[in-house]
């Protein structure tokens, strides 16, 4: 396993194939108020990128090019875990929508409705065998200089969703429930704008 770390946006040397994993860390679950500080990708090969976003004033979003670029390819499906926050995030604060997307999270609800377990953690625990730690969970992102073990932690977090995509899309398709997720993943952009928008926790189809 390698880790890259790149500083304000990819080099133009990456590819990530048609599927790319990603994840943020954040200095909170704000996006108004809580900056995005690393953005981690990874194609499925057991390697990792982390893109460190710089600080800069409120509300303006970074300009990173070929990041922006890879997360607006319609070519490209963005796979996420729990994607309703990280899209959101990524929209805020680097001004791109994210599309087409995959959540694990989405799915895993489809299809494990035995469970209320969801988490990263225990999909991996109970579908791979992968035990991760999560010590590094709320450690301080917005570090000028981040420590070995959050690049590890940030890492983690993107190594194995493709995997996890290949175990639940086989749990999807036995269970007759590919096509609702697959409209639900279709909507998780404009949930994620929602969001942003104002509505987090408002059921606009509520009566």
């Amino acid at each position: 396993m390698a880790i890259s770390l790149h500083r304000g946006d990819l080099p133009a040397d990456v590819s990530f194939g048609s599927v790319v994993a990603i994840d943020t860390e954040t200095m909170g679950l704000n996006p108004h108020r809580d900056r995005l500080c690393l953005v981690q990708l990874s194609g499925g090969d057991g390697n990792a990128h982390l893109v460190q976003i710089p600080r800069g004033p409120q509300g303006v979003p970074h300009k990173a090019p070929r990041l922006a670029a890879l997360l607006a390819d319609p070519k490209v499906l963005k796979l996420f875990h729990f994607g309703r926050f990280d899209i959101a995030v990524l929209e805020y604060s680097l001004g791109v929508r994210c599309e087409p997307v995959y959540c694990t999270k989405i799915a895993a609800r489809l299809v494990r409705t035995f469970t209320d377990r969801f988490g990263l953690k225990d999909l991996c625990r109970e579908l791979l065998g992968i035990d991760l730690s999560k010590q590094q969970q709320t450690s301080d992102w917005g570090a000028a200089t981040l420590t070995d073990e959050q690049l590890a932690y940030a890492a983690s977090d993107v190594l194995h969703l493709h995997a996890l995509k290949a175990k639940l899309d086989v749990l999807l398709e036995r269970e007759g429930r590919r096509e609702l997720a697959e409209a639900a993943f279709k909507f998780l952009p404009t949930r994620a704008r929602l969001d942003v928008a104002g509505w987090p926790e408002t059921d606009i189809f509520a009566h």
